[in-house]
């Protein structure tokens, strides 16, 4: 029986969340870490995202945290230009309608809310470029689903377009204490109790 392991990452901005370049110039995870060959992650962040990404050989777990019957939460910290009205934060909250594949696909009900500052981030390599006179703001946005950009494209369906987006957390199991491009070896009994699966 083989050994299961899991691995959570801190992804950096501009990696892709493969093992494979598509372009000689890509980052890849196998650029952060001595990974096991048969390890691969779970989920997505794209290129342009940052944050918490799993990395597992057990293929039981994919189904388990992406299947859509079973919803889990996972919070994403996203700064936006210029600062969203009550009324965008409830749009969210509700779900909006957005074009997946050329098809409308309603967002599932979400839990969003604005942050009073921002929240604890590592400053970001290299840094999002800032207007002087384009004030931004951070969201923190949780979802039960993941579908392709969704929080992009969900705060620009509403009027305010994503300059950063952290993958904080999925449940319990959270960014705290990483580093960006971290690496961190996970107890399995410790990980199924952070991710409600136990």
């Amino acid at each position: 029986m083989p050994t299961h392991q899991y691995f959570a990452i801190y992804k950096p901005f501009g990696y892709l969340s493969q093992f494979s370049r598509e372009l000689p110039e890509h980052q890849v995870l196998g650029d952060l870490y001595d990974f096991p060959k048969d390890v691969y992650s779970i989920g997505r962040l794209d290129r342009d995202s940052e944050g918490l990404l799993l990395l597992t050989n057990d293929k039981s777990l994919n189904d388990r945290l992406l299947n859509p019957k079973n919803k889990h939460w996972r919070t994403y910290w996203v700064q936006v230009e210029n600062i969203p009205t009550p009324e965008a934060i409830q749009q969210l909250c509700k779900g909006v309608d957005i074009r997946i594949n050329k098809r409308v696909h309603r967002t599932l009900p979400a839990k969003a809310k604005l942050f009073d500052a921002s929240p604890p981030v590592l400053e970001r390599m290299p840094p999002i470029r800032f207007r002087a006179n384009v004030p931004t703001a951070w969201l923190s946005l949780q979802l039960q689903e993941g579908k392709n950009r969704q929080v992009r494209r969900m705060c620009a369906k509403v009027g305010f377009p994503v300059l950063r987006l952290i993958r904080y957390s999925i449940e319990d199991l959270t960014t705290d204490g990483l580093r960006i491009g971290e690496v961190r070896n996970l107890e399995q009994e410790i990980l199924m109790r952070q991710l409600k699966l136990l």
